[in-house]
């Protein structure tokens, strides 16, 4: 099994993510050495775009890490990581306004963020146990098995597939508030817009990876 050309399938997609997130950390590490004119700090946009767009009930807050920004929500709480929060970059602001994107789907009712939001239980559990069923399936040769694995395995393949428009939504939101609020010049906006396209490639990255692994449990149970 280890050494199956069905391995093949998914070099593609690990050689795009690799990639993408080379690319993603390039593009963030050149924009994070670009400072606003204006000199606003990343949370104060976000924080501001959040208050002008009549979304006032969200707190933001830094974590810890390196590129771990999101936005919960459950909890209605924006992460900011610490290469973000309190950094008047170009990388940073354009990363803040796309989180402080998702919380206006979540305030306006944006329906595949509504639909991620409630697949994210049966995710978990899903990708936690597809693999380990379906390798047993296939070492006693029991379809109905590898047919439940494969199925919990397709839970985070259309996971994959909601979060796109989720994040390319939230970009878009971004840089058009970024734009018509003048929080960033005409030039500054073009640097924002290259890392959200570099981090959305990532997304895309993931999405093949997920669709190449399924397409792979597909001809392995049909071999079997």
């Amino acid at each position: 099994m280890y050494f199956d050309w069905t391995w093949f399938l998914i070099i593609p997609a690990l050689l795009l993510g690799l990639w993408a997130q080379s690319h993603v950390k390039s593009t963030y590490n050149k924009y994070a050495t670009v400072f606003s004119s204006r000199g606003a700090q990343a949370q104060d946009v976000a924080a501001d775009i959040l208050r002008t767009e009549g979304c006032q009930d969200v707190r933001i807050q830094p974590i810890g890490g390196d590129l771990t920004d999101n936005y919960d929500p459950s909890t209605k709480i924006l992460n900011l990581s610490q290469t973000v929060y309190g950094s008047s970059s170009l990388a940073a602001i354009g990363v803040a306004a796309h989180e402080a994107g998702h919380a206006l789907q979540h305030n306006h009712g944006y329906a595949p963020l509504a639909l991620r939001s409630v697949m994210v239980p049966a995710v978990r559990i899903g990708s936690a146990m597809a693999w380990p069923i379906f390798i047993l399936g296939l070492l006693v040769s029991f379809r109905p098995l590898m047919d439940i694995g494969i199925i919990a395995f397709s839970l985070a393949v259309l996971f994959s597939l909601v979060t796109l428009p989720v994040e390319f939504n939230a970009s878009r939101r971004a840089l058009r508030i970024l734009a018509d609020g003048h929080y960033l010049n005409e030039e500054e906006v073009l640097g924002a817009r290259s890392v959200l396209r570099a981090a959305a490639l990532t997304y895309v990255a993931a999405a093949l990876s997920s669709i190449l692994q399924l397409v792979r449990l597909l001809v392995l149970r049909n071999r079997r």
